[in-house]
């Protein structure tokens, strides 16, 4: 399967915050089929008190990857009425997919007076998770699909196993709805190898001073700021390797940085990922050398930290 392909394929997967587990399956299952042939084989750490997530750990770990499975996406209610899971970025019209006990649905999103509504053609049974309908473009210049946040994301860091001789890569959930994993997360992974360090791979938003094909971002700040003398540490090893990078300073948003910041533990973190535009819609945009800028500096970084 080549890179794209296995990208799309990723790219299909349902995985809105709280129904992560057909994924988190999906990708256990890649890692028992390839691991073997990476450059170390990973341990796995996957079961009922991890929940959803897991973790690989590779020869003898300082440093933690984490990146978020989750997606946002929609619920529906009662009378035709949806419920935003996270914060999708709807525009009127937009066509969703899911399904129920009665069969599969697809229907649009109709905008009432700032309530979200749908016009399937029958009741559509509280509860139900609908996504954007998945159109994925891959381009020699860019990537534009529903879900970019955070399957790129998850896209570097398993490309990272591949070369990976010692650390930590952390699949998490429930980001784009208010957190909830990286407390249990934390405990475990402190109480197991001592990390202290730790790099979020995540998407970020393109803004005036962060622009597409300039690199990939280190983030200063959103609305958590990580510990000054960690960053700067970053930042002097990303002038060393070479690799186009772009600063970004935030007053808002946040990322599993936010989880590893507020837990007990003394564990640095900075936000590594490549700027995307039309953020949370069904049509997200990456460019594909940002992308590359992401891998490279995660291959160089967790080799130099």
């Amino acid at each position: 399967m080549s890179s794209d392909e296995f990208l799309v394929e990723l790219l299909a997967i349902p995985g809105v915050s709280g129904d992560e587990g057909r994924l988190t399956s999906f990708l256990l299952e890649y890692v028992l089929q390839r691991g073997s042939s990476w450059k170390v084989t990973p341990e796995i750490h996957f079961g009922k008190n991890l929940q959803d997530n897991f973790i690989l750990a590779f020869g003898e770990p300082k440093t933690a990857v984490f990146a978020h499975l989750d997606t946002v996406g929609f619920m529906a209610r009662y009378e035709n009425q949806l419920v935003p899971v996270g914060g999708p970025e709807v525009v009127d019209g937009d066509v969703l997919v899911g399904s129920d006990s009665y069969g599969e649905i697809e229907c649009s999103v109709r905008i009432e007076d700032g309530n979200l509504f749908h016009d399937f053609g029958r009741q559509i049974m509280p509860g139900t998770i609908l996504t954007y309908r998945q159109h994925v473009e891959i381009t020699e210049e860019y990537i534009q699909a529903a879900y970019l946040d955070n399957r790129l994301g998850v896209y570097n860091a398993l490309r990272l196993c591949e070369s990976l001789s010692n650390g930590l890569v952390v699949f998490t959930t429930f980001e784009e709805h208010g957190g909830g994993a990286i407390p249990l997360l934390m405990r475990y992974i402190y109480e197991r190898w001592r990390i202290e360090q730790a790099l979020i791979s995540d998407m970020t938003w393109a803004s005036e001073g962060v622009r597409p094909g300039g690199g990939v971002v280190i983030s200063l700040r959103d609305r958590f700021i990580p510990r000054r003398v960690f960053v700067e540490r970053i930042i002097k090893l990303a002038e060393r390797s070479g690799i186009p990078y772009q600063l970004e300073v935030e007053a808002y948003g946040s990322s599993d940085g936010r989880e590893v910041h507020h837990s007990p533990f003394p564990v640095d973190w900075c936000f590594i990922g490549a700027p995307e535009e039309n953020v949370h819609t069904s049509a997200e945009r990456v460019m594909v050398s940002d992308l590359q800028a992401m891998q490279d500096m995660y291959r160089f970084l967790l080799e130099a930290l």
